[in-house]
Order: C-alpha cells, then structure tokens, then sequence
C-alpha cells in the first residue's frame, strides 16, 4: 500500500535527489532520512555526510515521515532498491539520475560565477576528475551556453588535468566561448522540457504480466510491485495458480 504522502513538490524531489548522491549504492533509506533530517550520528559525521548542501532540510519532522517521502520517490519512479549481497541500497532511476545530473551541473556552474566573484584564479580543477562523465559533458554544455568568457581560464586549468576524451569536449567548450559561437537554443529549449516531464514523476499502477507456464496474463498489484522491490526481487515469472500447482508437486 502507498503511503500517505500524496505529492511531492518539485523542489522536495531535487532535495531528496540531492541528499541520495554521496550515498549511491553505498547506503540505504535510513541512511537517506538521517541525511535530511540532519542527523548528528557518529557514522554519518565520519563520512562528511552533513556537508551535503541538503543536509538537515526536513530537520522539523520526524525521521518516520522523512521515510514517507523517500519510499514516495521509490514508488514514483525517482530512485530504487538494489541489493549488494543482503543489504539494501539507494541508487537512481533513469528518471531521478536525470533530473540529477542536470542540478548538480547546474550546482558547480555557480561555484565557477561565485569564484568569478571572488577573483579566484589558480583553482584546484582536479575535483572534476573521475565524476560522471554524462554529468561532466552537461557541465560543459552550460558554461559554453553561458557564453561567458570569463570562464576559460578555468577550463584550460581543467583541461591540463583531465583524460583524453574530456580534454577534447573542453577544448571545444573554449573555442566556443573564445569565437562568441551561437548556442543551440532549440536543444536547450528540449532539455528544460525533458527535465519538467521526468519531475512529473511516474505513478505506480497494476502491471499486467503473462505467466511463463500457463501463458495466461495476470495481475502483479502495487503493493506487490512495492514489496518485490524492498525485498530485492526480479518480477514473478508465474501467476499464483501455477505457483500453488508447483507447490503441490514438491511439498
């Protein structure tokens, strides 16, 4: 059965999307809730984990309701389980990587302006090393959209310390900025698209499955989705009645 929590804003799935990044296929919900909550266990301060630009965003509610909204975003398509042996684990769904990647580009974008600001020159660029590469790429395509020039010593501090293929896309990324090269608006205008479409979510529904044995179709409910889903199961090959026939056969 769903949980109470009817809909999330916007701004609650980013924060929860947010909050799930450093623990990646390294940690589960409970780990995710104290993240928000802004938990000052021991464990979660020897990870850094409070240094999480989210942390302590649902500090007023309790951790029980903080759950509610995670197991939201696992119902609605934004994250999942996965198991590694026999714990459960968070990571992105398509849909909620997505969404994702582009605030976290859209994140270290604006520590380049603030560094602008601030006058900073000889900056350590290897914080950009070994991040995702998709995620990386969209970076890319942001400063060069920005058309700010101010930007390329950066990218050529960046550029010094990076693998081939990345020194390659910044290297475009310069001397689209160096000769004022005119960005597609039309790709931009598709991406915001797509990232307000995926926030919309995907509310879970009955599946209609055929049974391996039989061929007949049969229904695999919500709240059975839901329990497969924590208990780390791949979908069921077999509607109940070949289950039960199968049962009797060996028992």
């Amino acid at each position: 059965m769903l949980k109470k929590i009817e809909c999330l804003s916007d701004e609650e799935i980013k924060v929860i999307l947010r909050a799930a990044d450093g623990i990646i296929a390294s940690g589960g919900r409970t780990l995710l809730a104290k993240i928000l909550k802004g938990s000052r266990e021991k464990k979660l301060l020897e990870l850094e984990l409070d240094k999480c630009p989210v942390y302590g965003y649902y500090k007023s509610e309790k951790l029980e309701d903080v759950m509610d909204k995670i197991d939201w975003m696992i119902d609605f398509d934004f994250l999942e389980i996965q198991y590694s042996g026999k714990l459960p684990m968070i990571v992105y769904t398509e849909r909620g990587w997505q969404i994702e990647c582009d605030q976290y580009a859209d994140e270290l974008l604006s520590e380049w302006k603030k560094w602008l600001e601030e006058e900073k020159q000889d900056i350590d660029m290897t914080y950009l090393k070994d991040r995702n590469r998709q995620m990386i790429l969209l970076l890319l395509d942001k400063v060069k959209e920005s058309g700010n020039k101010a930007f390329i010593p950066y990218l050529k501090l960046w550029e010094k310390i990076e693998y081939k293929k990345v020194k390659e896309a910044i290297r475009t990324t310069t001397k689209a900025l160096e000769n004022n090269e005119q960005v597609d608006e039309q790709l931009i205008k598709e991406r915001i698209a797509a990232n307000t479409e995926a926030l919309k979510g995907s509310a879970p529904q009955d599946l209609l499955l055929k049974c391996w044995d039989c061929g007949d179709r049969f229904t695999f409910s919500i709240s059975e989705q839901k329990f497969f889903k924590q208990k780390g199961f791949q979908l069921p090959k077999t509607c109940k009645k070949c289950l039960e026939k199968r049962k009797e056969l060996f028992y």
